[in-house]
C-alpha cells in the first residue's frame, strides 16, 4: 500500500489533532486537582516525617490524608455532577469499592509482612498507591497512567540508595512532582 506525502501528512495532523484534544480533555476534567492535592499531602507528610519526630507526625499525616480525601470528594462529585450518566455513576462507585479493598489488602499485606521500620512501611503504602493508580489508569484512561511509574522508580531509588533522606527524596520528588505535574497539565495542556 502506497501512501502520499500528503496523505501520510493529512493522517499525522490527524494524529496530533487527537492527542490535542485527550490533552484538553484531561486538563478541564479537573485530575490535575487529584494531583496538586496529593502531591501537597505527599509534600507536607513527608517533610514532617523528615524533620519531626514522635506523635505530631501521626497526627500531621492523618489530619492531611483526612482533609485532601474530604477535599478530593468534593470536588470529585461537583466534576461528576457536569458527567451525570448512569455508566459514570457506576464506575465511580467500583473505582471507590477497588480503593477501598486495596486500602484492605494493603494493611493485610503490612500485618503479614511485619516491616521492621517505617521506611519499609512507607515503601509497601507506595506502592500499592503507585499499583492503584496504574490500574485506575489502564482501566479508565491510558493517559493517566504514565506519571505513576516514574514516582514508583524515584521511590525505590530513595529507598534503597538514599534511607537518610528517604523522605525528603519522596516529599521533594514525589510531592512536589505531583504539585509541578498538576500545574503543567492545568497550564500548558
Amino acid at each position: 500500500m502506497n501512501i502520499s506525502p500528503t496523505e501520510a501528512e493529512e493522517a499525522l495532523a490527524a494524529i496530533q489533532a487527537m492527542a490535542q484534544k485527550t490533552r484538553k480533555s484531561i486538563a478541564s476534567s479537573g485530575a490535575y486537582i487529584f494531583l496538586i492535592i496529593t502531591g501537597i499531602i505527599w509534600l507536607v507528610g513527608f517533610l514532617s516525617t523528615q524533620f519531626l519526630t514522635g506523635a505530631i507526625v501521626v497526627y500531621i499525616w492523618v489530619g492531611m490524608s483526612l482533609a485532601g480525601s474530604a477535599l478530593s470528594i468534593l470536588l470529585g462529585s461537583r466534576t461528576g455532577r457536569r458527567v451525570r450518566s448512569a455508566s459514570a455513576n457506576a464506575t465511580a462507585r467500583r473505582a471507590g469499592f477497588f480503593w477501598l479493598f486495596l486500602v484492605f489488602f494493603a494493611v493485610a499485606v503490612i500485618a503479614v509482612a511485619r516491616p521492621t521500620d517505617g521506611k519499609q512501611v512507607t515503601m509497601l503504602i507506595i506502592l500499592f498507591i503507585m499499583l492503584g493508580q496504574l490500574a485506575m489508569g489502564l482501566l479508565l484512561s491510558f493517559s493517566s497512567t504514565w506519571w505513576a511509574l516514574p514516582i514508583t522508580a524515584l521511590a525505590l531509588v530513595g529507598y534503597f540508595l538514599l534511607p537518610g533522606i528517604f523522605y525528603l527524596w519522596m516529599a521533594i520528588l514525589g510531592g512536589g512532582g505531583m504539585i509541578v505535574l498538576g500545574l503543567y497539565i492545568r497550564l500548558r495542556w
